[in-house]
Formats: C-alpha cells, structure tokens, sequence
C-alpha cells in the first residue's frame, strides 16, 4: 500500500455543510474511490484553520491518479466547489505531504 497525505481547505462559514456532504457521501463515489484502489481513507477537519487533513491508502499511482477523469468524481468536484477552495477544474486545491515518520 501507499500511502497519501494532503491539506485542502473548507471556507469558514462552510464546516458544517462540508461535514454533511461527506457524511452523505454518494454511494457511487465511494464505489469510484474502491474501484480506483483507495482504502483506509480519512478526511480530519481543523475547525480554528479551516484545514482539512487527508489521509488515503492506495494500491497504485497511475489507477489513483486516473479517478480525476471520471464522470462522478467531476460531479462530486462540482458539487464541493461552493464550500471549499478549487482550482479551475473544480478539483480542491490540494497540498500533498510528504511522509516523513511511520510506524506499524
């Protein structure tokens, strides 16, 4: 497994709509997410900076990495674009992090 950290960010007055959404997540994306390899994944939110942490164990880059071209993953970019910073593709800007400890 591999595993992936990174930061994104929720507006202020949106925490709590954020948490809605994924706590109705789309059957569907979850799917999306298994099919492209994703497991053991964890989104953590910061309520003071307003940064949401991610964690997410995959199988491999390239099958990760080609989740961003399918149509529900577009939809669910389009559907969280109101609530938290995007880039122009709708995708959230995200800050990869590097691992730099990890323990069994």
């Amino acid at each position: 497994m591999i595993r992936k950290a990174f930061v994104m960010t929720v507006y202020p007055d949106q925490q709590e709509e954020y948490k809605k959404r994924h706590q109705e997540i789309w059957p569907e994306m979850v799917d999306e997410l298994r099919k492209h390899g994703a497991r053991n994944y964890s989104i953590f939110l910061d309520e003071v900076s307003n940064k949401l942490f991610g964690y997410v164990e995959i199988k491999d880059e390239l099958l990760w990495e080609k989740i961003s071209k399918t149509e529900i993953n577009k939809k669910w970019w389009d559907y969280m674009k109101p609530i938290m910073e995007t880039n122009s593709d709708n995708s959230p800007v995200t800050v990869d992090l590097e691992e730099v400890f990890h323990m069994d």
